[in-house]
């Protein structure tokens, strides 16, 4: 009907339903539903770099710059990451010192339970829980 395929891989890739799984694919290491697949697969042999990237189909040569990108910048911001670690072995020694880590920082998902609708982890909400994922609670509104 004459529906460009850039507009069709964007609206179907991505759709999570069962059954999912990993392929043999090397490109698509991981397929979300079969509709997933296909449109991924389509974008991938009839689409040019550029819409690609459009769409946010990732191919090995992005994942290889991207990952020379990161290096590049934890490189740069390396001050920040050894100012972290130190804070982080700070705070271990206050513990083993026996200071009040409470009032230090707050874990919000240290002892929340798994969502029952979608399985991801719910993140305190008051007294309740909430999941980020699908909106669902553990009983309060």
């Amino acid at each position: 009907y004459g529906v460009p395929l850039p507009v069709l891989v964007n609206k179907f890739s991505h759709m999570r339903f069962e059954p999912s799984g990993f392929t043999n694919n090397e490109h698509i290491r991981m397929a979300k539903s079969l509709v997933d697949y296909i449109f991924r697969w389509l974008g991938m042999k009839f689409l040019s770099a550029k819409d690609q990237n459009k769409i946010g189909l990732n191919l090995d040569t992005d994942v290889q710059e991207v990952a020379q990108e990161t290096v590049a910048i934890v490189e740069t911001q390396k001050p920040l990451f050894e100012d972290a670690v130190e804070g982080a072995q700070e705070i271990k020694q206050k513990v083993a010192e026996g200071t009040n880590v409470l009032t230090m920082t707050f874990d919000n998902t240290s002892d929340a339970p798994v969502c029952d609708t979608c399985g991801s982890i719910m993140v305190r909400n008051a007294a309740c829980y909430k999941c980020l994922n699908c909106g669902n609670t553990s009983g309060c509104s």
